[in-house]
């Protein structure tokens, strides 16, 4: 008897990104570069709301899209600091990020519909997209500064394009959208019934300069979902926390999808969220951004032409002239100099690799240390 599986769960892989970090992790003495998992504690006073709920018997069932003091928390933090305005009733807390990518997909798409997705991305967008029997279309960015190229832009879209996602800062790449770019973006897209999803979890972990977020095009409210999570900020990657922000009569058929996913985020968790956003992440910026500095120093005088990244704590390196492959580059570093980066064919875009350093300083100059080693007897 031959038991069938739905296709799409059936033709989709496991995360390369998390099959090479286990790898890497299995090495005996690799230093890992791999996962964007902050290497932080979470803060004292959020793990400290967690005790209080727990002694408070916070342990049943909350409303399924959060509870009202966490949603008003959430709606005043998001007024405050970003200037975007959306009612408790127009928000969602999800369990992660990944959950409010999840939903929101679910929710627009039909089979065949596509997305498009700039390159290089993290992988789950165009994993999710197909799970939902849509397709993706991938827009390089490589030769553009990974910023968008409208005209590119305007070439990918078609009568079934649904969506677009934008991750600023971005994952694998740590570069901004600058305001040109979204500009145009906006101009290309205002006339078009196309939803924009803002995945802008690395929003806070911005180091200089202005930033931006396509949330801020508001006459185009009704098509935005902002997807974010506490994971990054806030060193909370365990908890699986996250929220999404929509119009209300899209957050009413998101919440549709998230109930029957989900039922609710974990009533015992949901005080941490309101301590975590008042949360200075200032310092916590500034730990990265001084690991930025270093990296990026020590790359650049090993002679890697690498773009400097602005925010997120990731790095894209080109893999040339050590080897066009970045699998086989990865595995040979992995092999040879016992530092473990993720190949860049994992995010869409070949010839790359991606370092997070998300790990101590000590780590960070071994890993550094050896990569040089390795450089010179090239």
């Amino acid at each position: 008897m031959e038991l069938v599986l739905n296709t799409a769960a059936a033709n989709e892989q496991l995360s390369g990104i998390r099959q090479f970090t286990y790898l890497v992790r299995d090495t005996p003495g690799a230093i890992g570069f791999t996962l964007g998992e902050p290497d932080l504690a979470t803060p004292e006073a959020v793990k400290a709301e967690v005790i209080s709920a727990l002694n408070a018997d916070e342990t049943h069932y909350p409303p399924g899209n959060g509870f009202p003091f966490t949603l008003q928390a959430i709606s005043e933090y998001e007024a405050r600091h970003h200037d975007l305005h959306y009612s408790p009733d127009e928000i969602i807390l999800t369990d992660g990020a990944t959950e409010g990518l999840f939903i929101t997909l679910a929710t627009i798409l039909n089979p065949g519909d596509e997305v498009i997705i700039p390159t290089p991305a993290f992988g789950l967008y165009e994993s999710v997209v197909r799970l939902f029997r849509g397709k993706p279309v991938y827009l390089p960015t490589e030769k553009n500064g990974f910023q968008i190229d409208p005209e590119a832009l305007e070439n990918a879209i078609t009568a079934r394009t649904k969506a677009i996602i934008l991750t600023s800062p971005n994952n694998p790449t740590g570069c901004i959208y600058t305001k040109r770019t979204l500009d145009a973006v906006h101009g290309v897209l205002a006339d078009k019934p196309v939803f924009v999803l803002c995945d802008d979890v690395y929003r806070e972990l911005v180091y200089s300069g202005e930033y931006h977020s396509f949330s801020e095009y508001q006459d185009m409210r009704e098509r935005i979902v902002v997807i974010q999570s506490f994971s990054k900020p806030y060193a909370m990657t365990g908890w699986r926390l996250g929220y999404v922000l929509a119009d209300a009569p899209l957050r009413d058929r998101l919440q549709v999808f998230h109930q029957y996913c989900v039922t609710s985020a974990p009533s015992l968790l949901q005080r941490a969220c309101v301590q975590a956003l008042k949360t200075d992440v200032a310092p916590v910026r500034e730990i990265f951004k001084k690991r930025r500095d270093y990296v990026y120093g020590r790359l650049k005088a090993m002679g890697w032409q690498v773009q400097e990244p602005e925010g997120a704590f990731y790095l894209f390196l080109p893999t040339a002239p050590y080897d066009g492959d970045s699998l086989r580059l990865c595995k040979r570093l992995l092999a040879e100099a016992g530092v473990g980066f993720i190949p860049g064919v994992y995010f869409g875009t070949e010839g790359y690799m991606r370092m997070s350093y998300c790990c101590s300083d000590a780590e960070l100059k071994e890993g550094m240390d050896r990569l040089e080693a390795w450089v010179n007897a090239q």
